[in-house]
């Protein structure tokens, strides 16, 4: 009886809250504002959210970085442990159930990857039934997945013995090659070449007997010349038969190694010799200054580094056969070119330096004819897709060489070193360039 009687009295209050009309707007103004508040704490709430994530990205974005450097040395365990302690060092922000995770995949290329996952408590959304969010980032470091091939064409004329540039060169350039081994997560990620020159190349005395190798000029230069008329000896094959002499062509056995400049205007291309085209093969030349063996694609890097060692300063300079050379080791025969992982970008580059003006080369000793030749094969070089930076090493106060500043692929790889010890900062910028990591996402 006494729930009943409770019962009846709530039920007539209800009916009389129903029939009242008294500040009944106040009492709608009050509900309808409920949604109104609901919706901007919601808004709070987010905005909360979105705050804690970005600063979660910028967490797992910075520890991807720091973990790309060793990663390769690390087992799973140790990789998850250091991506911890990396991000909850940076990250301190009330988030709770954090989760972070950390992977590191070899190839192709190489990559580490941040996730981070957590939960934050809601401060207004709760009324409505969601007591927390959700918030998790991503993070991608990808390094190697952008292979490289460089060549260095480097200057050994005599004019390399003054001002110890000689010697900052070889130092800058085994500090370069160290920099690009450590770029190099595997075999195959870096190769690269030296192009040594001055007014020849060489390339190995025992190619003589390779079908690229002419020998049409070699035995109209070289030999000697018996019961000729005259008194003068006559000092080449046409001469020699002109005074109706005996030529015999100095064997072929006694070449260094050097060669000359190709028929034009194949001095200034890549084009591979052929022996149904005379003008593409390349000339054997009896040079007494013939510099240091040039060195394919490799990464042998200790190779790398001894012939390095090898090279002294010797000869007149003609920059165009270094730089066609240079092309000719990253794409074409008679080198053999390593065959390309189409899991793979690759970039090829070429960094022809050289401290002096051109002064030799096959057809000329005039400079502008000389420079012209350089310039053609630049144009070649950039029109083929690969980036070419140029360094004049001007310790002497001559005039910068313009052309050599238009051959680079853009102003900024046009490098003016006015000191021997700039050299190896050269360097090391290009080299930094080259070997440089990026956050994919």
């Amino acid at each position: 009886m006494a729930f009943s009687s409770l019962k009846r009295r709530i039920f007539a209050r209800l009916r009389t809250f129903g029939q009242a009309t008294g500040a009944n707007v106040t009492i709608t103004f009050a509900l309808a504002t409920l949604p109104v508040m609901g919706a901007v704490g919601a808004a709070v709430d987010y905005g909360q959210a979105n705050s804690i994530k970005s600063a979660m990205q910028a967490a797992a974005d910075s520890t991807a970085l720091m973990l790309a450097r060793d990663a390769h040395t690390l087992t799973d365990d140790q990789l998850r442990t250091q991506a911890q302690a990396f991000f909850k060092a940076q990250f301190k922000r009330d988030v709770e159930n954090l989760q972070i995770s950390a992977t590191y995949v070899a190839q192709p290329g190489s990559q580490v990857n941040v996730s981070a996952t957590g939960t934050m408590r809601t401060d207004f959304m709760q009324m409505m039934g969601f007591s927390t969010l959700d918030i998790g980032v991503n993070s991608q470091v990808r390094w190697g997945n952008e292979r490289l091939r460089v060549s260095l064409v480097l200057d050994v004329t005599g004019s390399m013995a003054r001002d110890g540039k000689m010697t900052a060169l070889k130092e800058a350039a085994r500090s370069f090659l160290t920099e690009l081994e450590n770029a190099a997560s595997r075999d195959g990620d870096v190769y690269v070449s030296i192009i040594p020159f001055n007014k020849n190349v060489n390339v190995g005395s025992d190619q003589r007997d390779e079908d690229w190798v002419r020998w049409d000029l070699w035995d109209q230069n070289n030999g000697s010349c018996k019961n000729y008329d005259g008194r003068r000896r006559p000092t080449t094959k046409s001469s020699c038969e002109a005074a109706d002499g005996r030529w015999t062509a100095t064997k072929h056995s006694s070449w260094s190694g050097c060669v000359t400049d190709r028929d034009q205007d194949y001095d200034t291309t890549n084009t591979a010799p052929s022996t149904h085209i005379r003008a593409t093969q390349f000339p054997a030349e009896n040079y007494s200054q013939c510099p240091a063996r040039m060195m394919g694609l490799t990464y042998d890097w200790q190779a790398l580094n001894d012939k390095i060692d090898e090279l002294e300063p010797v000869g007149n300079t003609n920059q165009t056969i270094g730089l066609q050379w240079g092309f000719q080791s990253l794409t074409q025969a008679p080198f053999t070119i390593p065959a390309k992982d189409s899991n793979y970008q690759y970039s090829e580059v070429i960094i022809l330096m050289t401290d002096g003006d051109n002064t030799e080369n096959r057809f000329s000793r005039n400079k502008s004819s000389i420079d012209a030749r350089t310039t053609a094969a630049c144009e070649n070089v950039k029109a083929a897709g690969i980036t070419l930076y140029t360094i004049q090493v001007n310790t002497e106060g001559t005039p910068t060489q313009e052309f050599l500043r238009d051959c680079a692929s853009t102003q900024d790889k046009f490098h003016l070193v006015e000191s021997a010890g700039q050299i190896a900062s050269t360097f090391q910028a290009i080299g930094n360039a080259l070997s440089n990591l990026r956050v994919a996402q």
